[in-house]
């Protein structure tokens, strides 16, 4: 297993450009995985760092998420074993497409937006020719690499405000991030050999899913270990806002409204964790239905509702916990991510339970559960 690991080590998960992404605390995050996990699951992947990490590690992996643009990332780099984009899936991508009357959602709603017009053009011609590609893992690297380009793309990384078209224009901005004049076209021949390059096989069936984790995990069985990185409810958690673009585009949806100044798809999927009216119900939910799953690591942010200190309670009721902490001593965008704010890991094992002998009652034996 030692050297699989280096072997698997190897590959390089693409650095992402996402709010919230672990990537920058995978380390960390390593140290507190047990040495006999077979099998572990990413709830929340988002980015799909952490599930990457997993693969790394030679587990069996199973990662979900209820956007499908996070989804196909996880097709791409977690369940898909060996496919890659070759040269005749690039120049099948970038032909004029033979449907493109179809195919222009990007042009009619996006222009002027974040793109001009020619940029979306473009998009809608990519957006057509993915079907033409032989399975779903090519698929999901194509959806993958074009939306990674899109966040390149666009000033912060996310879609959330109006100014991207005034910043591409910004000499002083563009001198730091030359990709807001770069076409789609070029950062995406650009980014997709980093991709290809993060593919591989450790050897395990690892699964991708694209579903409220609440209705998933019932579903699955012997899992040794879980992640859970819910949205910071009251913090950065509004995904759906800064990334509606890239669900629109990979649905590619005809039957939406599409609202406000940057366009965002109504209505929103129902999270459960990302509004204070929900968010407490949905972890006792979440918790009851982890139950058998002997260890949880549990990524939050003292900038979160509840409290650190409230949901340290919550856990409490299920579980032994305890609270690792990092400070951002740089903000990385977000609300939660600011400088001074912390970073925070729930380490959560079984409660142990206490029997007393039956020879020995006033003897007190341990027994984990």
């Amino acid at each position: 297993m030692l050297f699989e690991e280096y072997t698997y080590f190897n590959h390089k998960f693409p650095d992402p450009q996402y709010l919230g992404a672990k990537h920058t605390h995978l380390a960390w995050i390593k140290k507190f995985i047990p040495d006999n996990v077979k099998t572990a699951i990413d709830a929340f992947a988002g980015s799909q760092s952490v599930a990457f990490l997993f693969k790394q590690l030679g587990f069996k992996t199973i990662t979900n998420d209820f956007l499908n643009f996070n989804h196909q990332i996880g097709l791409a780099l977690i369940e898909n074993n060996g496919i890659k984009l070759t040269e005749h899936d690039i120049k099948l991508l970038l032909q004029p497409s033979k449907c493109k009357n179809d195919f222009h959602l990007i042009e009619k709603i996006y222009t002027n937006v974040f793109f001009e017009k020619s940029e979306a053009e473009f998009l809608d011609n990519f957006r057509a020719n993915i079907p033409l590609l032989s399975n779903s893992y090519k698929q999901a690297l194509a959806y993958t690499v074009i939306n990674r380009s899109m966040t390149r793309k666009v000033t912060m990384g996310h879609f959330g405000h109006t100014q991207a078209l005034r910043y591409a224009s910004d000499p002083e901005r563009i001198r730091r991030n030359r990709s807001l004049v770069r076409p789609l076209k070029e950062i995406f021949e650009d980014l997709l050999p980093k991709y290809n390059t993060a593919v591989f096989d450790n050897r395990q069936e690892n699964r991708s899913y694209n579903k409220n984790i609440l209705e998933l995990l019932p579903t699955l069985d012997n899992i040794d270990l879980a992640y859970f990185d819910p949205p910071y409810c009251d913090s950065h958690a509004d995904y759906q806002s800064f990334y509606h673009l890239l669900e629109t585009y990979t649905e590619y949806w005809q039957d939406k409204q599409f609202i406000n100044g940057i366009k965002r798809y109504e209505p929103q999927r129902f999270s459960g964790f990302d509004k204070k009216r929900d968010v407490i119900a949905s972890f006792e939910k979440l918790f009851v239905q982890a139950e058998e799953i002997p260890v949880w690591l549990i990524s939050y942010n003292n900038r979160s509702y509840p409290s650190v200190e409230d949901f340290e309670k919550l856990l409490s009721k299920y579980r032994q916990v305890k609270i690792e902490t990092k400070t951002y001593h740089n903000g990385r965008g977000g609300k939660g991510s600011v400088a001074g704010s912390q970073e925070i890991l729930f380490v959560c094992n079984p409660k142990k339970k206490h029997f007393i002998s039956a020879n020995q009652p006033e003897q007190l034996t341990n027994e984990r559960i």
